[in-house]
């Protein structure tokens, strides 16, 4: 096994937090499962976790054309408080920051008293949730959003591929680039997000600094064409990222602050060439914020996994898409990970973490229903209960 280099920060979370409330069985020390180091309690931040099996963001299309939203959103993650920390959909921090359809915002009234009902739900069924907030930059499409504005980004490159809108798929159009004024408006239009996520009684936030939305557009060098402080050099490519951390640290508390990186994934038609130089200066340079947890994507390059891991000194969640749950077991009994985040499993098991424990079976994950919109594939995937 790869031996990972010095930390050369303190880790705030060596060792588990003793909670006289938590109930898991780590008393067999041959652990045939392999997945006892899942249910040792744990801390993010200011956010304690029970065990650590959490789950991923997930866009899954069910707000309002308003970005409100519902009941059904309510009882869909309320369903699925047990995992040790939910991770909404990526949430609009700001009207231009919608670029898919039916996907909730936290940046009007109307909003703020949707998650409210979210937040209150899960809170009542004992989890724990905090709000992602995903500008998608020039992802998107004028016909998605009420405003029917050109999407922004840190340049004036157009996507590849195309946008399902209510019209049927659509190319997307170049987007415009923001001015220097602007980039510092959208960073506070993060600032004001997270406030009202706060408000609306969520445990904290997630800035999405992956996936090819707008955080990671002004990483890759593919996307951001800049010469101005947020293009050209590594240093001048972070800074966006940088600031709306600082931000959003600065008014709502480093302990209540992650952020997510996807390092080499060329999703949205992203491509990096320096991602060796890239994301250990990126993470340096957060580091120093005390964040709650950096949420890595994995992608296949485990020697910059080990990298980040050695310079991130705090909470490391990690999604290892594909990987089963003893490989995910691993990397938290390895020190790779602290916290593991599953999406499809989670959304098509509301009771995972019981289910996995009794070492039952799962629920299959139906594709077809996970944008459709309505109660299928979404709120009824039967519990064991109901079995």
């Amino acid at each position: 096994m790869r031996q990972h280099p010095p930390n050369p920060y303190p880790r705030r979370v060596p060792v588990p937090i003793t909670d006289a409330s938590d109930t898991s069985d780590t008393t067999d020390p041959t652990d045939p499962t392999g997945l006892n180091a899942l249910w040792q309690p744990t801390r993010a931040g200011d956010i304690r976790l029970p065990h650590r099996l959490a789950m991923a963001p997930m866009t899954r299309d069910r707000s309002t054309p308003e970005g409100v939203p519902t009941e059904l959103n309510a009882e869909y993650y309320a369903q699925r408080a047990s995992t040790a920390l939910i991770i909404t959909e990526g949430t609009q921090p700001s009207a231009d920051g919608q670029g898919y359809l039916l996907t909730p915002g936290i940046h009007s009234p109307e909003q703020v008293a949707g998650w409210r009902k979210v937040t209150d739900a899960v809170h009542t069924a004992g989890g724990r949730i905090v709000v992602q907030l995903m500008h998608t930059g020039r992802i998107a499409h004028p016909g998605n959003t009420p405003h029917g504005r050109r999407p922004v980004a840190p340049s004036a490159v157009r996507p590849a591929g195309t946008m399902f809108t209510a019209t049927g798929p659509r190319e997307m159009p170049v987007p415009r680039a923001l001015s220097e004024g602007e980039v510092a408006a959208t960073v506070d239009d993060f600032r004001r997000a997270a406030v009202y996520a706060v408000e609306a009684g969520a445990d904290g936030v997630e800035i999405h600094g992956a996936n090819g939305y707008l955080v990671h557009q002004f990483l890759a060098g593919s996307t951001n064409k800049r010469t101005d402080r947020y293009g050209g050099p590594v240093d001048h490519r972070i800074r966006f990222a940088v600031e709306v951390a600082t931000a959003i640290a600065g008014e709502i508390g480093a302990g209540r602050t992650g952020i997510r990186l996807s390092p080499g994934n060329p999703y949205n038609d992203i491509r990096e060439e320096d991602t060796h130089e890239l994301y250990p200066a990126l993470v340096r340079a957060l580091a120093p914020l005390d964040l709650a947890y950096l949420h890595l994507i994995h992608a296949g390059d485990e020697e910059l996994l080990d990298t980040l891991r050695s310079l991130w000194p705090g909470t490391l969640v990690l999604n290892r898409a594909g990987a089963d749950l003893t490989a995910r077991a691993k990397d938290v009994a390895d020190g790779r990970a602290d916290v593991v985040t599953v999406g499809a499993m989670a959304l098509a098991n509301p009771d995972l973490v019981d289910r996995i424990r009794a070492g039952k079976p799962l629920n299959t994950p139906d594709p077809a229903t996970f944008y459709s919109g309505g109660e299928s594939g979404y709120t009824d995937y039967p519990t064991l209960g109901d079995a």
